[in-house]
């Protein structure tokens, strides 16, 4: 069975629209499994979000081209939680929530506790800001 059948039952399997490529490190060598990728990025059955990041695509209806299944406000706390980082919600948003301020927030902000994140994550020109506590 080639590598490329293997990763897209493992993504009809999983729960998760994120893929890192971590998980699929038992499948193959290094060079099969970029190129695995390379051809189901190609195909629109993914898309990267991140260095070893990926989300589970589907073809738009205005453009006609691969986006993510789930928006980028759900993606990115949950690759970042694969990746090990306690995700908080942000001050920004617990304010407003609170009613301490009426300034709606806006933006894509994760809170990542006293952990430093550099990891650009984003898809289309929208990346995640990242705030420590």
């Amino acid at each position: 069975m080639r590598l490329k059948t293997r990763i897209k039952r493992h993504l009809e399997r999983t729960q998760s629209p994120v893929l890192l490529r971590r998980e699929l490190k038992g499948l193959g060598s290094e060079t099969q499994l970029s190129a695995a990728l390379k051809s189901l990025l190609a195909e629109g059955v993914i898309v990267r979000i991140g260095v070893g990041v990926y989300a589970i695509a589907k073809v738009s209806v205005l453009s006609g081209k691969p986006i993510p299944t789930h928006p980028l406000e759900v993606l990115a706390p949950l690759a970042l939680r694969k990746l090990g980082v306690r995700v908080e919600e942000p001050y920004r948003s617990r304010d407003y929530n609170a009613g301490r301020t009426t300034q709606v927030p806006t933006g894509l902000v994760i809170n990542t506790g006293g952990r430093r994140v550099t990891r650009k994550i984003g898809f289309n020109g929208k990346f995640v800001e990242y705030e420590r506590s």
